[in-house]
């Protein structure tokens, strides 16, 4: 079952991870100061992850290509791993697309 893994990281700021099913995580947040925003953060992600359109796909310097995920402001609400081709891109965000929706929410400790 895919999930929405919320931790603390050692500057005290929350960030979510999505992983499918399979546990491969899918994509991360960037730091929220207060949960609640980290709460939201991951509701505009269910949102924003059905709208093609919101998926920012890029080619890092690297040469490898990756997607961010934008809210309907332009802000990014979360960024992918590092592809090794497109086709493995598209596949990361139909999983986003598939399995956000449907993720459930755990805590961390």
């Amino acid at each position: 079952m895919a999930k929405f893994e919320i931790k603390k990281d050692k500057r005290g700021e929350f960030r979510f991870n999505l992983k499918a099913g399979n546990g491969q995580t899918i994509l991360v947040s960037e730091g929220y100061k207060a949960k609640t925003s980290c709460l939201n953060g991951i509701e505009s992600v269910r949102k924003n992850s059905q709208d093609d359109s919101k998926f920012e796909r890029l080619v890092a310097k690297n040469g490898k290509p990756y997607f961010n995920l934008k809210a309907t402001n332009g802000q990014v609400i979360g960024t992918s791993e590092m592809y090794n081709s497109n086709s493995g891109m598209e596949n990361g965000i139909a999983s986003v697309n598939k399995n956000a929706p449907i993720a459930e929410v755990i805590e961390l400790d």
